[in-house]
C-alpha cells in the first residue's frame, strides 16, 4: 500500500479528534464505611451475640469498623481477645458502643439503651411483639431511628430466615432436653429416649408440624423414639412427612385422638405457633392430670402463652416444675441454652446484610432492592411503617416505599 494512502488515514484521524468528544464523568464509589456497635446484652439469660469473631474479621477486611462492649460474647464462649485479634475495638462502657452508626443486638433495646442512642441510627434487633411497650416505640421514633426486627427478615425463598434458623435449633434441642428429664439424674422415669432390642421405644407426641415440630420429629426418630405429630393443617402434616422422608403417625387435632395420645405418651412437646397473639392452648389441665407419672412436657410455645393449660413460664436457672406429677419445662428462650450454635446461625444471616449495606451505599438502597430486608423495617427515619403495630398502639403509620422514594 502506498504512503499516500497511509497519510489519508492520518488526516481522517486528526479530523475525528477535532470533533466534540464525550465528557467522561467520574464514577462515584458508592461503598460506605460502616461503624457497627455490638453492646452487651442486658436481657435476662440472653446468651447469644449477633456476630462471631470471624464475621467481625470479614467486616473489617471490607473496610468497616466494629466496636464491641467488653464481655459481650462471654456467654456464647467468645472472649474479648477473640474479637480484638480480628480487629474489633473493645470498649468498657455501653455509651461508647452506642456512638456507632449501626447497632446490632439480640434483645429489643430498653429505655436506658435507647437513651444512649443517637439520632438517625440504624438498629437491628428483635422486636418481640408480645412484650413490646409503647414508650420504647415512641422513644425510638423520637430519635429518628431506622429500626429492623430480625424476626421478620426473609430470605430469597420467602422464608423467615432467623425464625426458621432458631426453630431448627429449638426443635432439635427440645428432644435432647426431654431425654435429660426422662433419666434418673433429674428424677424422671429412668427411660432412655428411643429404644433398644427387646425394649419398646419411648412415645413422643409433638403438637405442631412447623419447623420446630419437623426438627423435633427428625431428632426423635433418629434416636429411635415413636413419634406422633398433631396439627390442624393437613398441608403442614404432609410437608413434614415429605421433608422427613419417612412415614410417621400424623393427625389433625381431633380431641379424642389427641387426649388418648397425650395420656399414654412419655414426652409431649408443644410447638404450635400463632401468627399474631397467643398460641392455641389445646391440652386441658384435665388431660395433663391423667398423664403417666414422671412424664415430660416441653412447651416451646410458652413465649406465646403455651399449648398446655398447666404451663407457666420458667427460666434456665429453674427450668422445670411438677404439676400432677408431670415434669413441665417451659423456658421461653431455649436457643440461649446452646448460645454458641445459635450465634453461628445468626451471624450467617446478619453478616451478608451488613456487607450489602456497605456495598450498596447505605441501608436505603438495600431496603429498596431487597424485599426480604424491607419486610423487617418497622420504623424508618422515625416514622412507623408497621400497620399491625400502628393499629395496636393507635399510632399513625406511613407507607415505607413512599418514604424511601421521598428520601432518595
Amino acid at each position: 500500500m502506498s504512503s499516500e494512502l497511509y497519510s489519508g488515514f492520518s488526516d481522517v484521524a486528526r479530523q475525528a479528534m477535532m470533533q466534540p468528544q464525550e465528557s467522561m464523568l467520574e464514577v462515584k464509589n458508592k461503598k460506605n464505611r460502616l461503624q457497627i456497635g455490638i453492646p452487651k446484652e442486658t436481657s435476662f439469660q440472653e446468651n447469644r451475640i449477633a456476630l462471631t469473631p470471624l464475621s467481625v474479621a470479614l467486616l473489617i477486611n471490607n473496610g468497616h469498623e466494629v466496636t464491641l462492649e467488653s464481655n459481650a460474647g462471654q456467654a456464647a464462649k467468645f472472649s474479648d481477645k477473640d474479637y480484638s485479634e480480628q480487629g474489633a475495638k473493645i470498649v468498657y462502657d455501653s455509651k461508647s458502643v452506642y456512638e456507632a452508626n449501626i447497632i446490632i443486638k439480640i434483645a429489643p433495646p430498653t429505655l436506658e439503651e435507647i437513651a444512649m442512642m443517637k439520632s438517625h441510627q440504624i438498629l437491628i434487633s428483635a422486636l418481640q411483639l408480645s412484650t413490646l411497650q409503647a414508650d420504647c416505640l415512641h422513644a425510638l421514633m423520637q430519635k429518628k431511628v431506622t429500626a429492623l426486627c430480625f424476626e421478620h427478615l426473609r430470605d430469597e425463598g420467602g422464608s423467615l430466615s432467623v425464625v426458621r434458623a432458631m426453630s431448627e435449633i429449638v426443635g432439635a434441642t427440645s428432644i435432647l432436653i426431654a431425654a435429660e428429664y426422662l433419666s434418673n439424674i433429674f428424677d424422671g422415669k429412668g427411660l432412655m429416649l428411643g429404644g433398644i432390642t427387646g425394649v419398646p421405644p419411648t412415645e413422643i407426641v409433638i403438637l405442631g408440624a412447623g419447623t420446630v415440630g419437623e426438627y423435633a420429629a427428625r431428632t426423635a426418630i433418629s434416636l429411635g423414639a415413636e413419634v406422633k405429630v398433631f396439627d390442624p393443617s393437613i398441608y403442614k402434616l404432609r410437608r413434614l412427612q415429605n421433608n422427613i422422608g419417612t412415614r410417621v403417625f400424623t393427625s389433625v387435632v381431633q380431641p379424642i385422638v389427641l387426649e388418648k395420645a397425650i395420656t399414654t405418651c412419655d414426652v409431649a412437646i408443644g410447638a404450635m405457633r400463632a401468627e399474631d397473639g397467643r398460641s392455641p392452648c389445646i391440652v386441658t389441665e384435665s388431660t395433663v392430670s391423667r398423664m403417666k407419672p414422671n412424664s415430660v412436657i416441653i412447651d416451646v410455645s410458652i413465649d406465646q402463652g403455651g399449648c398446655f393449660e398447666t404451663s407457666e413460664v420458667t427460666n434456665h436457672t429453674h427450668p422445670v416444675f411438677r404439676k400432677y406429677d408431670v415434669i413441665h419445662y417451659c423456658v421461653p428462650n431455649i436457643a440461649s441454652r446452646v448460645a454458641r450454635t445459635a450465634t453461628y446461625s445468626l451471624t450467617n444471616i446478619f453478616t451478608p446484610i451488613l456487607l450489602d449495606i456497605g456495598e450498596q451505599g447505605g441501608l436505603k438502597n438495600v431496603i429498596w432492592q431487597k424485599s426480604g430486608v424491607r419486610n423487617s423495617v418497622y420504623i424508618y427515619e422515625g416514622h412507623l411503617t408497621s400497620k399491625y403495630i400502628g393499629e395496636r398502639f393507635n399510632i399513625p403509620c406511613k407507607d415505607l416505599d413512599l418514604l424511601i422514594v421521598s428520601h432518595r
